[in-house]
């Protein structure tokens, strides 16, 4: 199980790293989303988006390998990915290019899950292994 959720982690947090590509500009924003941006106040607040997905990435990539981490990363993804979702689904229609981003999310919320259930039974095979070492008291 401590494998399952490393690689939910690994790949949540891949996904979550490929938009600090649009941090490069305007091209990649549109390689990206498939939108054009021509105001450069809304190319800043893309690129700045990029570098929080980077933050959001990196976290969760590092919170694979690091357990005390996990509760917090997972916590962090699910939001992440149900906001954006929850979002697309009740904004109507979206282009080509934001529906490869939607179904990405959706791999993402599954190994979310995924790893949602791997923790829980880590955790609750560690409280076992507590239960069994400890002698009851009667």
């Amino acid at each position: 199980m401590r494998y399952v959720l490393m690689v939910a982690l690994v790949v949540v947090g891949i996904i979550h790293l490929l938009p600090l590509a649009g941090v490069a500009g305007p091209e990649r924003l549109l390689a990206l989303y498939g939108v054009e941006l021509s105001d450069p106040d809304l190319v800043l607040l893309m690129r700045h988006r990029a570098v929080l997905f980077g933050i959001l990435g990196g976290f969760l990539v590092l919170s694979a390998f690091v357990p005390a981490l996990q509760p917090s990363a997972l916590m962090m993804g699910f939001t992440s990915v149900a906001s954006f979702l929850g979002l697309a689904l009740t904004g109507g229609p979206v282009s080509p290019a934001i529906a490869r981003i939607v179904a990405a999310d959706w791999v993402a919320l599954g190994a979310l899950v995924v790893g949602f259930v791997a923790y829980a039974c880590l955790r609750q095979g560690a409280r076992g292994a507590v239960r069994q070492v400890t002698p009851d008291r009667a």
